[in-house]
């Protein structure tokens, strides 16, 4: 490849978003280590490798000051959501920060903004106070003239906030002037918030109240920012709702909802929904390193919700958390009810004819499968409140009888079994005691490897001796 493409590939990779650099990353090793497409992948390797190795030397050198927009945004960092995803109140938009900026140097304050450009360019770039006082300055210039345009007045406004963006901008942009003006409440905040909140008892929950009572923060414009930066605190973020629970001083649904810190069932419900989305997603690709947490979060919210609220089946909150347990009922059960037809599909016992000359199994696909094994096993521990207990356990059953079955009659067949297919009754045997691993434990499948060793030495020995 030419110097020139060579430089090209690596503009494009530069441009992708870390996520999707670390997962071309993991792909590229795992094609390296099937022997797949390696000159492709060790160029596109090196390439990836330079860039992260480049981006993290520069997050650890001094923060850049050149960048008026980071600083003006950054109070909003704990806020936004990325692209595609569903929003909730106390959240806006990542991709809605571009057209504001743009707005921002266009119509909405180009002087003061070119003001505080000039004077960002003259601080002294170690000079962290200056920098604050800009930022600081910066977000109160933005904040006023959102206010401006969105603000009651006289005059038709709707040609002007056109300008701004489309629908969904211009829905963030009220939510990003009502932050930026409130940055010293938000900081106050982040200030009194213990670090990390691993449990949400009595003690917590008055200390979270007694940080939460800053005037500015309790609108109803404020208070679900306010909330979302709690609910990041905290290790079960469902738990909010006790929040809510203790100012109502009651767990009615209707009283609950009738104070202004009901939107933190709204933001619970939301949060759920989301996880629940992502576990559908993750099920769908087959990826299944995160489903274990993900189910944990799911059950035990949705056990929360159901057992610290009265929620009537027939109001808004109720038909959401039915909504939710619906969905991640549907995702899982469709995808163990498949685990048993892929396990019998490598286990079968074939008759020898029917066994092609060179036949293999796809190790790739026992792995797979082994994730899947392990996927039931773990669904046993949230079925009840998922709403798949009875398919869980009637398949877990199955899977387990199937198996000690397949393996102990796959485990005979070695002994008599022709050599033209040896080696494929060796790979099922194989399979099988990896099954064995994750239904019945380490040592049941090293008895079962113990036993295809012996079953496979006698017969060398048989045929030697004949």
């Amino acid at each position: 490849m030419s110097q020139t493409s060579i430089e090209r590939l690596r503009d494009y990779l530069a441009q992708l978003p870390p996520q999707a650099q670390a997962l071309l990353m993991r792909e590229f090793e795992r094609a390296l280590e099937r022997g797949q497409d390696t000159a492709v992948a060790t160029l596109v390797l090196d390439q990836l490798r330079k860039i992260v190795r480049k981006t993290e030397a520069d997050e650890a050198a001094p923060p850049r000051t050149d960048d008026l927009s980071r600083l003006l945004f950054q109070v909003l960092e704990p806020f936004l959501v990325e692209a595609g995803a569903p929003i909730r109140v106390g959240q806006v938009r990542r991709s809605s920060l571009a057209p504001i900026w743009q707005w921002l140097g266009r119509d909405g304050a180009p002087d003061k903004l070119k003001e505080l450009e000039a004077a960002l360019a003259r601080t002294p770039v170690d000079s962290a106070g200056q920098v604050e006082a800009l930022a600081s300055k910066l977000q109160a210039v933005a904040a006023d003239a959102i206010f401006e345009l969105t603000g009651p007045g006289g005059g038709d406004k709707s040609r002007a906030l056109a300008r701004v963006g489309p629908p969904n901008v211009i829905e963030d942009l009220y939510s990003t002037g009502a932050v930026l003006a409130v940055r010293d409440a938000i900081a106050t905040l982040n200030e009194k918030l213990p670090r990390s909140l691993r449990a949400f008892g009595d003690a917590q929950i008055a200390s979270v109240t007694a940080a939460l009572n800053i005037p500015v923060l309790q609108t109803p414009q404020m208070l679900p920012f306010a909330l979302s930066i709690v609910v990041q605190r905290m290790t079960a973020p469902w738990q909010i709702i006790r929040l809510a629970i203790k100012i109502a001083a009651s767990d009615d649904e209707i009283r609950v909802a009738a104070t202004p810190y009901g939107v933190a069932v709204t933001i619970a419900l939301h949060d759920l929904s989301c996880v629940a989305a992502i576990l559908r997603m993750d099920i769908k690709r087959g990826h299944f390193d995160n489903v274990a947490a993900n189910l944990k979060t799911l059950h035990d919210g949705v056990r929360g919700l159901r057992t610290e609220l009265d929620l009537r089946n027939d109001s808004a909150w109720g038909k959401q958390l039915t909504s939710i347990r619906a969905d991640i009922s549907n995702a899982l059960q469709s995808e163990i009810d498949s685990v048993p037809g892929r396990v019998r599909r490598i286990l079968r016992q074939r008759a020898e004819k029917d066994i092609p000359p060179g036949a293999r199994i796809d190790s790739t696909e026992v792995e797979e499968t082994v994730a899947l094994i392990d996927f039931v096993a773990t669904c046993r521990n949230y079925a009840s409140e998922l709403a798949i207990n009875e398919v869980t356990l009637r398949t877990y059953s199955d899977l387990q009888q199937y198996v000690e079955r397949s393996t102990e009659q796959l485990v005979q067949s070695l002994r008599g079994a022709d050599h033209k297919v040896r080696t494929y009754r060796q790979q099922q045997v194989q399979a099988a005691i990896r099954f064995c691993q994750v239904l019945f434990g380490d040592d049941y499948a090293s008895l079962m490897s113990r036993a295809a060793e012996n079953a496979a030495t006698g017969e060398r020995k048989s045929s030697r001796a004949s």
